[in-house]
């Protein structure tokens, strides 16, 4: 390539890493050959002379799940700016694929990981220490690590306001839906919604536990035949993330039961289907693009130069609960707001 373009090796370096150091008339006969050969640098001799690599691993908990796609979005916004990208993985919530991955990491090794762990123990997490890769974990609290940087949402916050503002509609016979406890953003939320009972005088069995062994629609849609079976039947019902909540709407549609004239229901993430649905969906709104830029932010410190030692922070940020159609008393239909 040097000789086709008449320049040097170093010059045809200076073109492919440092193109403003080359005038523009050598670049633009080196870029004509680099097209001409198709040639595509290699990544992996170029880690070993720089000695890191530019590319950030993330693992995220499901794909299929909007509100994880606009985590890495905002991930891969903030790393592409500082000239990093981001291999994006799905542990579709399976213990051994996450720890697949996370070997797979290590083997290329990444920059660091930003990951939503589904392995509570942190087990999984020892191939990134062994090998001394930095990781930040998002959607997840670490207040009790000062090791590691977390970008997290206020769950328990956040399921209170789902429930206080169920309470304040005058329901008292209210379902909760979610996954099992393994998750701790699943937890903290069932965990405000208790909250939010005990502030209005009620008991902890008051919330009507309906169990989903996932979460997405399908399982929100059997959550949903399973609470049309009881007797009584809940006036109104928190999902633990939107997809559940999608799904109960679906199972209540297709029953005849009117959303919210007989049955509310409130979400959770706000992911962008929420307000499309046919009975536009109340939810509590995570700002997910904030926290995967966030996290990429504190990731890239942590792995850059800096000769200043890196700090570790654990950021919590704060949800908000946008009304919709699917909450509201007769009163109030037709006039949507946030708050």
């Amino acid at each position: 390539m040097a000789a086709a373009a008449g320049v040097s090796v170093g010059t045809v370096s200076n073109v492919i890493n440092r193109p403003g150091s080359v005038s523009d008339e050598t670049r633009s006969r080196v870029q004509a050959e680099i097209e001409r050969l198709g040639y595509v640098r290699s990544e992996f001799a170029r880690q070993l002379r720089a000695g890191r690599s530019r590319i950030i691993g993330m693992l995220v908990l499901d794909m299929g799940n909007p509100f994880f796609v606009n985590v890495a979005k905002g991930a891969e916004e903030t790393a592409r700016a500082a000239g990093a990208g981001v291999m994006v993985c799905n542990s579709g919530q399976s213990l051994d694929a996450e720890a697949d991955y996370l070997s797979l990491f290590a083997e290329q090794r990444v920059r660091g990981v930003l990951l939503t762990p589904a392995d509570s123990t942190g087990r999984n997490l020892d191939v990134l220490r062994r090998n001394n890769i930095p990781y930040v974990l998002v959607d997840r609290v670490a207040a009790d690590d000062s090791t590691l940087c977390s970008v997290s949402v206020d769950n328990v916050s956040g399921g209170a306001m789902a429930v206080r503002h169920l309470l304040s509609a005058g329901h008292r016979r209210i379902a909760f839906v979610g996954a099992g406890p393994d998750l701790q953003q699943i937890r903290d939320r069932h965990t405000g919604a208790l909250l939010a009972l005990a502030e209005a005088g009620l008991a902890p069995d008051s919330l009507v536990e309906c169990a989903a062994d996932r979460l997405d629609v399908a399982a929100g849609r059997d959550a949903g035949a399973r609470l049309l079976g009881l007797s009584p039947r809940p006036t109104s019902v928190f999902c633990a993330n939107d997809l559940l909540a999608l799904g109960v709407l679906q199972t209540m549609f297709a029953a005849g039961v009117e959303v919210p004239a007989e049955m509310a229901i409130v979400g959770y993430d706000d992911i962008e289907f929420a307000a499309a649905a046919a009975v536009p969906l109340t939810s509590v709104r995570q700002p997910a693009l904030t926290m995967g830029s966030m996290a990429a932010e504190l990731l890239l410190e942590e792995s850059g130069d800096d000769a200043e030692p890196h700090q570790h922070r654990h950021v919590v940020l704060p949800p908000e609960l946008v009304v919709r159609t699917s909450s509201m008393g007769l009163s109030q239909l037709g006039k949507p707001r946030s708050g």
